[in-house]
């Protein structure tokens, strides 16, 4: 069954578009909307699926290719601190040609975990302030990072997909929603940075079909100049461990602290990439940690990140 949207809808303003008609084309900022030949790119700001969503409203963005199968699984990416949707594009085309329905989610992603919690008093400062994130359950009492339950990942989640579902019935985008809540069981975690370490949160309350990691978590509590590991990385995951992966730049600033919590979380030693290359030669590095992000956006490392979409995972 072929996904019923085989063009871009670059806004909901415009409605559903009837099959054949030529779409109006607006930008919406913050989104890479472009039409490609074979694929169905939507850009939906989040507050157009939920009023009550007022903030981090850059449009998140869906992707699949036309001849997608709707019973497949759903690739969730969340990006990094400060980033915004698609991210790393030519991974997320490679999710959709290996038969995912991909989705890059608009989130509250603006101080990290790692700049916040360190050297807070409780130790579970890291574990509360994801699922602050996640849930919306809980908050810090700080309203510099304080995020409702609306502007949580899970609702942002729950309201994109019964937007897309009711844009494109038959399509797929409703099976991965159940009882009103994600249908954790056929989607597939993945993030770079931060959107890496809510995955891998994620992963840990709840069964995903697998978890990709770039570059995360490495939350920590530091004490006496010493690093230990944030205690949720350590607690036991939903998710076992066959389905866990991630990968790294062996010169990232925190790469020994990745490779401690990758320990922690048990991912088995076959499915991590440690990736070991120079910058590419028109990098343009910014910030004082340039290999933090090569794993999810250098092309040399394609085969890895398709290893990553493609190896068995029971």
């Amino acid at each position: 069954m072929r996904l019923l949207c085989s063009f871009a809808i670059i806004t909901l303003a415009m409605g559903p578009v009837a099959l054949g008609a030529q779409p109006m084309m607006r930008r919406q900022p913050g989104a890479n909307c472009e039409q490609a030949a074979g694929y169905a790119i939507e850009c939906v700001r989040p507050s157009m699926t939920d009023p009550r969503i007022r903030r981090f409203d850059s449009a998140s963005w869906a992707l699949a290719s036309t001849s997608v199968k709707p019973n497949g699984q759903l690739l969730l990416f969340m990006p990094g601190t400060g980033g915004e949707p698609p991210g790393p594009k030519a991974f997320l085309f490679a999710a959709a040609d290996a038969g995912y329905h991909v989705i890059s989610l608009a989130y509250n992603d603006d101080i990290s975990v790692a700049t916040y919690c360190p050297r807070r008093p409780d130790a579970r400062c890291s574990g509360l302030f994801r699922a602050m994130r996640l849930y919306g359950n809980t908050t810090l009492g700080d309203a510099s990072v304080d995020n409702t339950p609306a502007e949580a990942i899970a609702n942002r989640l729950v309201k994109l997909l019964q937007h897309l579902d009711r844009q494109h019935p038959g399509a797929g985008w409703g099976n991965y929603l159940q009882d009103g809540r994600p249908n954790w069981q056929r989607i597939v975690v993945c993030g770079q940075s931060q959107g890496a370490g809510m995955a891998a949160f994620i992963a840990k309350q709840h069964a995903v079909a697998r978890v990709i990691l770039f570059s995360s978590p490495w939350d920590f509590v530091e004490r006496g100049g010493q690093r230990d590991l944030a205690p949720w990385i350590n607690l036991p995951s939903k998710t076992p461990p066959a389905r866990w992966f991630g990968g790294y730049h062996a010169r990232e600033n925190m790469a020994a602290l990745l490779a401690r919590s990758y320990a922690a979380l048990k991912i088995p030693q076959d499915h991590i990439r440690v990736f070991a290359g120079e910058l590419p030669a028109n990098a343009r590095p910014k910030g004082g940690n340039p290999f933090h992000g090569q794993g999810a956006f250098n092309p040399a490392y394609a085969r890895e990140r398709d290893f990553f979409l493609r190896a068995p995972a029971p």
